[in-house]
């Protein structure tokens, strides 16, 4: 047993030996295996730190990014509430306008129809107002002396006695030698002393003529070559006259009234016709 036991821890000498001879051969290595896992586990702990650092940066950065945007997302907002006030503004002002537009135009419309109404009133009494000035001319016409030319004579008669000369010459030259004959009558009743009364004599005594008042025809055309020998008719009156003493058969008469003519009018064309008439009566 003794032996047993002895040999037992000689054994377990043996093998303490043997481990400490092994050990000896690892402390080395492991010695450097141990500084080598702290140089790393420090460069771990300060990859950490600085991961660590990057990190809270990071953070710090994405936070402060994330404040500016929420801050430019707040401005955004304000500035879109902003904007969708001004529109709404500049909405109800587009509003008024158009509504302010309608009504003017409106009451543009209501002007140019009251101006219309109004230019046409004015035309209308502008139009009456010529029409009263018109009647008054016309009675102030029928009134006043007018200023003429009759037979190359400037004259100056009343409206109403020029209107009775034009009737009885319209008459004249219509071929109603009655009627002329009434009008010129009445016409140098009235107005003895109108300008028109040589001229009235000549075409009484035409009228007179027409209807075969030889006579009578003769007496009025020697007053009017008594009252105005100068007459631009004067020569065709003793013409006439010398005619109607030709129908009276007063050859005499006629003879001697053509060589009145002739010696009194010798340039005019009733005296040219006058020598003629006289030739054939001799």
């Amino acid at each position: 047993m003794n032996r047993l036991s002895q040999h037992r821890a000689t054994g377990r000498n043996a093998l303490v030996l043997a481990l400490v001879l092994v050990g000896s051969l690892w402390v080395g290595p492991v010695q450097a295996a141990l500084f080598e896992d702290t140089e790393a586990r420090t460069a771990i702990l300060e990859a950490r730190k600085r991961i660590e650092a990057n990190r809270i940066a990071t953070d710090a950065a994405i936070q402060r990014l994330v404040e500016s945007h929420n801050e430019l997302l707040r401005r955004s907002t304000e500035e879109n509430m902003q904007l969708r006030r001004s529109l709404l503004d500049l909405q109800n002002q587009i509003e008024s306008l158009r509504t302010e537009l309608a009504r003017s135009n409106g009451q543009r419309e209501q002007f140019g129809r009251e101006l219309s109404e109004l230019q046409r009133e004015q035309k209308d009494m502008l139009q009456r107002q010529q029409e009263i000035a018109r009647g008054v001319e016309e009675r102030v016409s029928q009134l006043e002396p007018v200023k003429l030319t009759v037979d190359g004579r400037e004259i100056v008669v009343e409206p109403a006695e020029r209107r009775a000369y034009d009737a009885a010459l319209a008459l004249f030259r219509s071929g109603d030698f009655p009627g002329a004959q009434t009008g010129f009558h009445s016409l140098i009743a009235r107005y003895p002393k109108s300008g028109y009364l040589p001229s009235a004599l000549f075409w009484l005594g035409n009228a007179q003529y027409a209807t075969r008042d030889y006579k009578e025809a003769i007496v009025n055309f020697r007053i009017m070559l008594t009252a105005t020998p100068d007459h631009v008719r004067a020569p065709e009156a003793l013409l006439s006259i010398a005619n109607c003493q030709i129908e009276l058969k007063d050859v005499a008469g006629a003879r001697k009234t053509l060589d009145e003519l002739a010696r009194s009018y010798p340039q005019s064309d009733a005296a040219k016709a006058g020598k003629e008439r006289l030739a054939r009566l001799r």
